[in-house]
């Protein structure tokens, strides 16, 4: 389908706004009224710049305040209206939109309501327009989709139809389904926007909290999917009020945009049959299966001793440095971890590999979610991996059967090393987020690896809020859990600092791995004696295990399905590694304890920076 974007979700200029979704790829966009009205270009000049980017401009907006009002004041509004066509006229533009009023409306009456949208959609005739009427979820009068439709078919114009927009409908728990009920025909245009459950009045919800489809709580594949069974083939448009999306830079802001109008489209498809004649509209990409094993990982550090060291300690083994670059590999059974040592930059995860059935499919999945290629030169001899960037900068590599042979550039057999016990698994993966792009690495791997989002969870620091959000891959078999790290994240000196990710590693008896760890060198992150106390009266446990706990660093979680012990390395630049044990069928992450971890990895810090140790 047509991907269009409202120039309101980008910051910038108006012209600013247009060369970054040509960039992006863009069809088209919506021109936000309050952005032309601050140009300095003329809309014979705006209407050249998108003719030479090969943007069409498909709606303007918005046409606020103009229905349900006394006679006096409609006479008024329509001379407002016909200055916007003549408007429209010099852009070459042919649909505004029309929202619901919610200012001015002092006339609940549907019939006196129809004729003024019939009278508005004759002038609009006279000037070649058709007007979209929107109803806004907090309209005074009018604020459902379906009171919407029944107005502008009782207007009965050609030039007169409905614009239906996802966050008005489902902020409001409207159920989308009589979306079939419209003709096709009379859905003039539709513009999509997720949202986060806030459980906050709408308007500044609106105003201020909406995200790209995929990224927020609502059913965005089922709204698209009640759009392609309704017979809708138009433009599909983004219009996002968020104040991060203001304030980040509007190229990367609308490419992540046309990803989930590429993301939602390929959903939809797995939502409707064939029957639908609109599904041969919706954009595809490449299918491949969900994505169950990661195959290695790569940590990026200035401080290789430092690491390779910590590995040894939790078990790994050193399986070979690479014959032409710096980099280890160390493996402790079925793990796989890469150490490429780096002048500076500190520590943190580099690259993520997984094993899929087709590296190249995988990888034109990838381009077609807008990824940017990792080039990274090889010799004639040596295993291409081919691989993507994330929108937040970690690389995603894909490894298929015939890649598998990689270990054996760092002199290691694949074969021996995919021979082992299993007593230590890869568990999750933590990775921190910026703000300005965590959304769009969620939707990212989301769609990439075909994982399904769990709850997010938002965990008090000492220096900030974290919103976390798990994905997992629908076996269990990749758990990827995201920071949003607060905006300023910093030392008590004011000083920027890294937020650490972790590498999480299940293992069958925690304590017995805890001993085996310290004894071989293993600093644990140590944890405050409150927590035990509270532990203790929490679970009813007794003193004895308690203690082997405290003097272990080991933290405590159950639930109705099992239990979690866990604990944590020392971080060693933005890096940290935590061991758990698993019992029955806990699926989760010790929710409590994160907090309890921040504020712990805080004091170690002002330790350790203390003492110069």
């Amino acid at each position: 389908m047509k991907t269009s974007i409202a120039t309101v979700c980008l910051s910038g200029t108006l012209e600013e706004k247009m060369q970054a979704c040509a960039t992006a790829g863009f069809d088209g966009i919506e021109v936000f009224e309050a952005d032309l009205v601050v140009s300095p270009s003329s809309p014979a000049e705006i209407k050249a710049l998108a003719d030479r980017l090969g943007l069409t401009l498909d709606l303007y907006q918005p046409f606020r305040d103009f229905e349900g009002v006394e006679e006096a004041q409609f006479q008024d509004n329509l001379r407002r209206l016909e200055a916007k066509f003549q408007l429209m006229q010099e852009l070459g533009m042919d649909l505004v939109l029309v929202p619901s009023n919610a200012g001015t409306a002092t006339v609940n009456d549907d019939a006196v309501v129809a004729d003024q949208l019939r009278r508005a959609a004759e002038l609009a005739q006279r000037y070649d327009v058709r007007i979209a009427y929107e109803a806004l979820a907090w309209g005074r009068f009018v604020n459902t989709y379906w009171h919407s439709w029944e107005l502008v078919e009782a207007a009965d114009h050609p030039n007169l139809g409905v614009c239906l927009d996802s966050f008005h409908i489902l902020s409001r728990d409207d159920d989308p389904a009589r979306i079939t009920d419209i003709p096709a025909d009379k859905i003039f245009f539709v513009q999509l926007a997720d949202a986060p459950d806030l459980g906050m009045d709408l308007l500044p919800w609106s105003r201020h909290h909406r995200v790209f489809p995929g990224e927020g709580s609502f059913d965005m594949v089922g709204f698209m999917a009640k759009l392609t069974e309704a017979g809708y083939d138009g433009p599909l448009s983004l219009e996002i009020f968020n104040d991060v999306f203001r304030e980040t830079d509007p190229v990367l802001t609308a490419a992540d945009g046309l990803r989930s109008l590429r993301w939602i489209q390929q959903g939809a498809r797995g939502r409707v049959t064939e029957a639908a004649a609109a599904r041969v509209e919706l954009a595809t990409m490449p299918k491949i299966d969900p994505v169950e094993t990661i195959d290695h990982v790569e940590i990026s550090t200035d401080s290789p001793d430092e690491c390779g060291a910590l590995l040894g300690a939790l078990g790994f083994r050193f399986a070979g440095q690479h014959r032409r670059k710096a980099a280890q590999l160390f493996v402790a059974d079925g793990v796989k971890v890469v150490l490429s040592p780096t002048q500076s930059g500190g520590t943190s995860i580099a690259s993520v590999a997984v094993q899929v059935a087709d590296s190249a499919k995988a990888f034109a999945r990838a381009q077609a979610l807008g990824a940017p290629l990792v080039s990274r030169p090889v010799t004639a001899d040596e295993v291409r991996l081919p691989g993507v960037f994330s929108p937040g900068g970690t690389q995603l590599f894909f490894v298929d059967e015939q890649a598998a042979s990689w270990p054996t550039e760092f002199g290691s057999d694949p074969d021996k090393l995919a021979q082992h016990s299993a007593t230590m698994r890869l568990d999750h993966l933590n990775v921190p987020e910026a703000w300005d792009h965590f959304g769009a690495s969620v939707l990212f791997t989301l769609a990439m690896l075909r994982m399904e989002p769990l709850e997010a969870q938002n965990v008090a620091s000492p220096r900030g809020l974290v919103h976390s959000q798990v994905l997992e891959s629908p076996q269990g078999g990749i758990r990827w859990n995201f920071n949003r790290v607060p905006r300023t994240y910093t030392d008590r000196a004011g000083q920027p600092v890294r937020y650490p990710g972790h590498i999480a590693l299940a293992v069958d008896d925690l304590e017995q791995r805890a001993r085996e760890a310290t004894s071989a060198g293993l600093t644990v992150l140590p944890i405050p004696s409150n927590y035990y106390a509270d532990l203790k009266a929490r679970f009813g446990l007794d003193d004895a295990t308690v203690t082997r706990w405290q003097e272990l660093g080991i933290l405590y979680d159950r639930n109705a399905d099992g239990e979690f012990l866990h604990l944590y390395s020392e971080t060693i630049g933005g890096l940290f590694f935590e061991l758990v044990q698993r019992v029955g069928a806990y699926n989760d992450y010790g929710p409590g304890n994160a907090a309890v971890r921040l504020a712990a990895q805080q004091q170690h810090e002002q330790l350790t920076r203390a003492f110069g140790s």
